[in-house]
């Protein structure tokens, strides 16, 4: 008794009014899904591949499907279609090469292969100055990357050959064989994919076409870059295969420490020592920039871990105006070896300075203790 087959609209899911890109649509889902390398030694996925191959070899022909419209299973057969369905004659490398990356088991490689394509970026660590990173600098580095061979202009032979047809592909770069029910293409393995053989490689890239070289690059540090900082050197990275544009150079910049100065953003801070004197009575006094010194006074009554601002003196705002500042913090300093006369002096002051030890004076427990009486 005779097999049934299914509508084949059914077994697509689609109604008759569906238009071509559903129809391809919907048999790429099936396809992908009962795909035999995907469901291995599964007879019930291999017989639901072959049935939906089938019904999108005929669905997808606009003179198949006005027949099997019309008249149905029949009208097809008359055509040589359904009944006399080869799925080892049906190549689904256009209609699956490309999708979720099945490209290499469907063929189509070689179109990639042999395309240009961009070249790969290159990393190069740069350590500056701290002074380098607030004012810019022109550096010059010398760059490890790969230039087009000067023998063999990138062709990868010897000057006076050239490539040969591969034999094994026959120039197709892919080879054609058999699968289960299918034929499925691959990339040929003696080749890579380019169809082309070089049997007399360059001396002096052998064969590759590049040679591994150190290039001499300036870079234009600009005015306020900080650690970790990237500049990107466009075209400056590794050569395009097969004539693409080259890539990228990024210079990532590490910027040494300073002995006093740390960075915060655009502002620059450090700590200067005083003397108790200084700190009492006020003084002016020089304070180290990235630049010349300046000057500043110090208030009657500093405490230690004052602070203060010096307007734009810190670092520049990169590719643009403004500056930061350089905030001064202030710490004063007890001396610890004292000349006699100095001692003197000091047991003298010590005797005019209100102290909160006296009888007749309130310490500051005895004052917070009335406040909450």
């Amino acid at each position: 008794m005779p097999v049934t087959k299914r509508d084949y609209y059914e077994v697509l899911g689609l109604t008759r009014e569906a238009d071509d890109q559903q129809i391809k649509s919907a048999y790429r889902k099936l396809a992908l899904q009962f795909h035999p390398d995907r469901n291995p030694d599964n007879k019930e996925s291999e017989e639901k591949f072959k049935e939906a191959a089938e019904a999108y070899s005929v669905l997808s022909d606009p003179q198949k499907r006005a027949a099997y419209d019309r008249f149905g299973l029949q009208g097809v057969q008359s055509m040589g279609g359904a009944g006399s369905f080869d799925p080892s004659a049906f190549d689904l490398s256009d209609i699956l090469g490309d999708f979720f990356g099945l490209g290499d088991l469907f063929g189509n490689q070689r179109q990639r292969r042999n395309r240009p394509q961009r070249g790969e970026d290159v990393r190069y660590d740069l350590e500056i100055q701290f002074e380098n990173a607030v004012f810019g600098l022109t550096a010059e580095i010398q760059v490890p990357r790969s230039e087009i061979c000067n023998r063999c202009e990138g062709k990868g032979a010897e000057p006076g050959s050239g490539p040969t047809t591969c034999s094994t592909c026959r120039g197709r770069g892919e080879i054609l064989f058999q699968q289960g029910f299918l034929s499925v293409r691959r990339t040929c393995g003696n080749c890579g994919g380019r169809g082309q053989i070089i049997k007399t490689p360059c001396s002096e890239c052998r064969g590759q076409g590049y040679r591994p070289m150190q290039r001499k690059i300036k870079v234009d540090i600009p005015a306020g870059v900080d650690n970790g900082t990237r500049l990107r050197l466009s075209h400056e990275g590794e050569p395009g295969p097969n004539g693409g544009p080259p890539g990228d150079l990024y210079v990532v910049l590490k910027v040494k420490e300073h002995p006093f100065l740390e960075r915060q953003d655009y502002d620059l801070y450090c700590s200067i020592p005083i003397n108790v004197a200084q700190a009492a009575l006020g003084d002016e006094i020089e304070i180290p920039t990235l630049e010349q010194p300046h000057k500043l006074k110090i208030p009657e009554g500093t405490r230690t871990g004052a602070e203060f601002r010096i307007r734009h003196k810190g670092v520049p705002h990169v590719n643009s105006h403004g500056c930061g500042d350089l905030v001064v913090q202030v710490e004063v300093t007890t001396p610890t070896k004292l000349t006699r006369e100095q001692k003197r002096l000091f047991e003298q002051l010590r005797e005019t300075l209100p102290t909160d030890n006296k009888p007749n004076e309130k310490g500051l427990f005895e004052k917070v203790k009335d406040y909450f009486m």
